[in-house]
């Protein structure tokens, strides 16, 4: 069972119906004993990271989460803002990050000859694949994925960066560390590709 993590955030019943298309057990929950009894899970993400901390907290869900992933080694998929999550801290606010990967969040930042690009970034775009990995198997470098964010996340360890994108400058368009991954981009809107990510990260270990 791959169990959504219900947190009051995300598009969580488009990745329900996406697992489903594929043919997956998945379920959206935010009861604790569900968590503790995913085989896999999806931190799932839209908004601001203070917002998205605070909930996780008052939930009561860092502390089973830690366990799971930490402790247990459980896959989760982190989505957008779930990822961000995953990080140490972010320009947007003031909350710790769970702090599972050695990176932070920050907002896109163009100098004057760039002026003509958006924030938010809200559009289709490419992966420059930078290492090899089960989830990108079968895929090739023009897949294409919807983005929609004006944050995104700064590594430290180049050995946690899967994809870059590029808007302006090359950004961490999704990370992985052992069991841990994380997409900027969103799989649930990004119809054949996404769904394509999504069979892989079912996959996964």
């Amino acid at each position: 069972m791959i169990v959504i993590v219900n947190y009051g955030i995300g598009n969580l019943n488009s990745i329900l119906n996406m697992l489903k298309n594929i043919g997956t057990k998945a379920a959206i929950s935010s009861n604790i004993s569900d968590i503790e009894k995913a085989k896999k899970l999806i931190l799932p993400g839209v908004g601001a990271f203070d917002n998205g901390m605070k909930n996780l907290q008052d939930l009561g869900f860092i502390s089973i989460l830690n366990e799971k992933v930490i402790k247990n080694k459980t896959p989760i998929l982190g989505i957008c803002l779930g990822m961000q999550l995953f990080t140490k801290k972010s320009e947007e606010g003031k909350r710790r990050g769970l702090g599972w990967i050695d990176a932070d969040t920050i907002r896109f930042r163009f100098d004057q000859k760039q002026t003509g690009l958006k924030i938010p970034h809200m559009r289709w775009n490419s992966l420059n694949i930078q290492k090899k990995s089960p989830l990108y198997n079968d895929f090739y470098q023009e897949s294409r994925f919807y983005f929609v964010h004006s944050y995104h996340i700064n590594c430290n360890n180049e050995e946690d960066i899967l994809t870059k994108t590029y808007y302006g400058y090359n950004f961490v368009s999704s990370i992985q560390r052992d069991n841990i991954i994380g997409v900027q981009f969103h799989p649930e809107k990004s119809l054949k590709f996404g769904m394509k990510f999504l069979e892989n990260y079912v996959k996964f270990i």
